[in-house]
């Protein structure tokens, strides 16, 4: 790993502009992306979730260029547990899932699938921020157009976890919950 490289994330920070520069210096130099996401699955470092922020605004323009890393991606997903990495984990997740499924421009496996799917309710269930959540929520809306038992499932954890939460999942549940009865028309 490029010592430069590793100290210009660690001095990175949440603002846009941080992020964009370093997602520019990424397109600029594809070949960091294997160190930028090195620095981002290795969730013992106190700095992965920077690179996190970074990968998911490459992986929002260019997502093609995460192909190669998609495997080691999600054998990693589980791994995610501060909230910091785990939103952009979550969107990352619904931008491979929109390539997949609308775009069909990315190849995706069984067990990719399976993975995604796992760590999207995962983080639905358990004790993560809204964003996640809502993320997570449209990963698994469109996961279900194509897997018959996921709408079934989506539908009990948005019902029962509606009361609770915040007005942002509230709409997002409301939308998708709407999305799923209109399919079933």
């Amino acid at each position: 790993m490029n010592a430069d490289y590793y100290n210009q994330i660690v001095k990175s920070s949440g603002l846009r502009e941080s992020r964009e520069e370093n997602r520019d210096f990424i397109f600029a130099n594809p070949a960091y992306l294997k160190d930028l996401t090195k620095i981002a699955f290795n969730t013992k470092d106190k700095n992965h979730h920077k690179a996190c922020w970074i990968l998911e605004l490459v992986c929002e323009e260019q997502i093609e260029l995460f192909i190669p890393l998609i495997t080691d991606f999600c054998e990693v997903l589980p791994d995610f547990k501060i909230d910091s990495a785990i939103r952009p984990a979550s969107k990352i997740c619904l931008f491979i899932i929109t390539s997949y499924y609308r775009k069909k421009n990315i190849p995706l496996s069984e067990i990719q699938l399976q993975k995604i799917t796992e760590s999207c309710f995962d983080w639905l269930i358990n004790d993560t921020k809204v964003a996640s959540k809502c993320y997570s929520i449209r990963t698994l809306y469109i996961i279900g157009k194509h897997v018959d038992w996921i709408y079934p499932e989506l539908r009990i954890l948005l019902n029962k976890d509606y009361k609770t939460h915040s007005a942002a999942y509230k709409a997002v549940a409301r939308e998708i919950l709407k999305k799923i009865n209109n399919q079933k028309k």
